[in-house]
């Protein structure tokens, strides 16, 4: 990482803050745009879009990089920067690591030396943990029951189905996880837990978790089921039927980008870990 010197990082919420103390903290100079809402920015120096990327050898965008398709994603700032003027300021040289796209369009990434640190699988297994955590978290500041003893659904076994369903178990809940391959019914079984193939969900849950970026949790799997409340964690448009869950009287929240509310600093060190392995691996 020789050919770095200096990260200038534009927009994002407390990841993005905390990501930057730990470059600064590794040696790095780090140059701040798009925090002047922050209530207790860093001390490192803040610049203007134009500054920060001229005065930088490689710029890291935010997760999602937009939610507008527009402007990058900067809930810390009064200000909206444009994204496509960002890379264009950016050239073709300068590397640019950035989250998922949410509303930007890949297309403008072309011609870039860009670098999708968000869709990497050291990073979603890195995030996993504090998403599970965020999940627990606001099941139990949502609902007037424990965890403990409550019977429990995790919708999907992916990574963080997989880590989900091991931290409730391990807080005492009766978890029952839901499936679609053999294999995964069989894991789930082997590790002490009830398994359920998806298209058979039934039964009763004072917390059901879903974890698939799909629609699993239909109006007819609603039926099924005596949900006391239901934490969606899948991207929008997420897995349930927000119109059924309504007339069906089940409650739903849906508990998005949970490690930068609940775990930031976690997070943005997960950030900066992804980063330094793309660097590494591409040779930057």
């Amino acid at each position: 990482m020789e050919k770095i010197k200096c990260f200038g990082i534009i927009g994002g919420d407390k990841r993005q803050l905390y990501c930057a103390c730990g470059l600064a903290a590794d040696g790095f100079d780090v140059i701040l745009c798009g925090f002047d809402r922050s209530e207790d920015p860093p001390e490192l120096p803040s610049r203007d879009p134009e500054s920060t990327i001229s005065e930088s050898d490689a710029l890291i965008l935010p997760v999602p990089v937009s939610r507008d398709g527009k402007t990058v994603f900067s809930p810390l700032s009064y200000e909206n920067i444009d994204l496509r003027y960002c890379l264009e300021l950016c050239g073709k040289d300068k590397p640019v690591f950035f989250g998922v796209y949410g509303k930007a369009e890949p297309s403008v990434f072309e011609g870039h030396r860009a670098y999708c640190y968000g869709s990497r699988n050291d990073f979603a297994a890195a995030n996993a943990v504090p998403t599970a955590e965020g999940a627990i978290m606001t099941a139990v500041s949502e609902s007037t029951r424990c965890i403990t003893l409550s019977p429990c659904l995790v919708t999907g076994y992916g990574r963080i189905g997989r880590v989900l369903a091991f931290m409730l178990r391990g807080m005492g809940a009766d978890v029952t996880v839901s499936a679609r391959k053999s294999e995964d019914l069989e894991l789930i079984r082997a590790a002490g837990m009830k398994a359920v193939h998806t298209a058979n969900i039934t039964g009763r849950y004072d917390f059901i978790f879903n974890t698939v970026p799909a629609m699993v949790l239909d109006r007819d799997t609603l039926s099924r089921c005596a949900a006391g409340l239901v934490i969606d964690l899948a991207s929008p448009p997420g897995g349930v039927d927000d119109k059924a869950a309504e007339e069906l009287s089940v409650r739903v929240i849906h508990a998005l980008s949970l490690p930068g509310k609940t775990a930031p600093e976690s997070a943005g060190d997960i950030i900066k870990k992804t980063v330094y392995n793309i660097i590494r691996e591409e040779d930057i």
